[in-house]
């Protein structure tokens, strides 16, 4: 083993804070490290020190924050609201008669005892209500995608700015103890310069391709259409764009939109990263015809500049509704020196690096010297194996180590740990909303690629399109 190789071993395990567990838990062969959970934040020692909040849009993942919040000391619900009345009716139902439930949003920003609010809407009401919300003097958390168009994030920013209001974009990739080893492992050099990443969240049901249950009693009556159509073209009522609208442009922003932006937020945070300069997309409609107006397969290639912070690579991400192998998140970092394979709940660092070439491969194999005249093999030869005496060739040993986080552990809960820290301390959030642009913009500009056919041009720097 070189010396470079045994000091990184020697450093990454060291620093870890880590645990072995049993090879047989996850099915391995290799044995596995427990990542360190992050601790726990302190009660508050007052009741008036808790932070009252309001959740904004009850669908499946309004009431998966909210459940996530409420795990976070000293935190309380107020308030929810949603245009469907039978989700303030189960919001109720779950936290309380207590908890008032408003069908008009800005009934909860004129509260003055709420402190925080949820934005869990569909996309397309994102950058209003976070606006709205901050100049009333509100914390937000926002859920990804931080916009529905790009144009929207300067706004968001300069609010946050012009304000000083705690913001936080709701990718809890951010906070995830699996991206910050995978970070501490590239930043040690563990798999050498980064020259790709391959990233993929595949789906193989049609809930899992947004074909979300209708309630029966779904009318014009139990719907406040109006209020949920908001800017996007006045059409007749429509439940299924009422209870899909992830399927529809005027409201969504496509698989990009939705799940890219989990990947690029891993992506940014694990590279220190501000983004892509060159963004190509490629995808369509290629199995769930029911009506929808966005692709439900998506891939896209992110070219990377050379930073300060890294070497220049690309990104290679794809979605797709329809694999029928079964679902599957991944992500592969790849560098000169290893590769670093991560999932939901775990990574491998495999670590072999460059092959030298052997005597035999170089002379006999697939190599062009087979090819030369049988003097000039003999005078090439003697003068490789001059210039390699065999000492001087050293295989490389294939290095793999395994980590894993604890059981039940939840980067969602970590996210709001940070978002709520920053509400009580006002200290900078984790995922601020130019982090929040930087990871929605190459998403948005793959969708925007896809419809146009042209390779697109973006500077993260500066936060603008620019000329491919």
């Amino acid at each position: 083993m070189s010396t470079p190789r045994r000091h990184f071993l020697r450093q990454f395990a060291a620093g870890s804070a880590i645990t072995p567990l049993a090879a047989s838990a996850l099915g391995q062969t290799v044995p596995v490290t427990e990542l360190a959970r992050r601790p726990l934040p302190a009660a508050p020692k007052s009741p008036n020190e808790k932070i009252r909040i309001a959740t904004i849009g009850m669908g499946i993942i309004g009431f998966i924050d909210t459940d996530t919040a409420l795990k976070v000391p000293g935190v309380e619900l107020v308030a929810v609201a949603d245009a469907y009345s039978g989700r303030r009716t189960h919001a109720q139902e779950v936290y309380g008669k207590q908890v008032k439930a408003y069908g008009d949003y800005r009934e909860i920003l004129d509260r003055k005892d709420i402190d925080a609010v949820l934005v869990c809407t569909p996309d397309h009401w994102h950058s209003k209500m976070a606006v709205d919300a901050m100049k009333a003097g509100k914390a937000v958390y926002c859920e990804k995608p931080m916009v529905q168009k790009i144009g929207q994030g300067a706004d968001i920013i300069a609010t946050q700015k012009a304000t000083g209001a705690v913001f936080q974009v709701g990718s809890q990739y951010a906070s995830s103890i699996v991206y910050d080893k995978v970070r501490d492992l590239i930043s040690a050099g563990a798999i050498g310069k980064i020259n790709s990443v391959e990233a993929r969240y595949n789906r193989n049901s049609s809930i899992g391709a947004w074909q979300y249950s209708i309630p029966t009693d779904a009318s014009a009556e139990t719907c406040d259409w109006d209020k949920f159509l908001g800017d996007a073209p006045k059409i007749p009522f429509d439940p299924t764009r009422f209870f899909r609208w992830r399927n529809y442009k005027d409201y969504g922003t496509a698989v990009a939109g939705d799940l890219f932006v989990h990947l690029l937020t891993g992506i940014h945070h694990a590279t220190s990263s501000q983004g892509p300069n060159r963004v190509a997309g490629f995808g369509g409609t290629r199995y769930w015809t029911d009506g929808r107006d966005v692709p439900d397969f998506v891939m896209a290639l992110y070219d990377y500049p050379q930073t300060e912070k890294h070497g220049s690579f690309t990104v290679a991400m794809q979605c797709n509704f329809a694999d029928g192998g079964g679902p599957e998140t991944m992500f592969r970092f790849v560098g000169s020196e290893g590769v670093i394979s991560v999932t939901f709940t775990d990574l491998t660092l495999t670590r072999l690096g460059m092959m030298p070439s052997s005597e035999t491969a170089v002379l006999k194999g697939y190599n062009s010297v087979t090819t030369f005249s049988a003097d000039q093999q003999s005078v090439f030869g003697k003068k490789w194996r001059a210039e390699h005496p065999p000492e001087s060739i050293k295989t490389p040993k294939k290095e793999v180590s395994r980590f894993a986080v604890p059981a039940g552990y939840n980067e969602r809960l970590d996210h709001f740990n940070f978002f709520f820290q920053s509400v009580r301390e006002r200290t900078p959030v984790y995922e601020d909303a130019t982090f929040g642009l930087r990871a929605a913009a190459p998403a948005l500009l793959a969708n925007e690629s896809i419809e146009t056919g042209k390779v697109l041009g973006w500077d993260p720097a500066t936060l603008a399109q620019i000329k491919a």
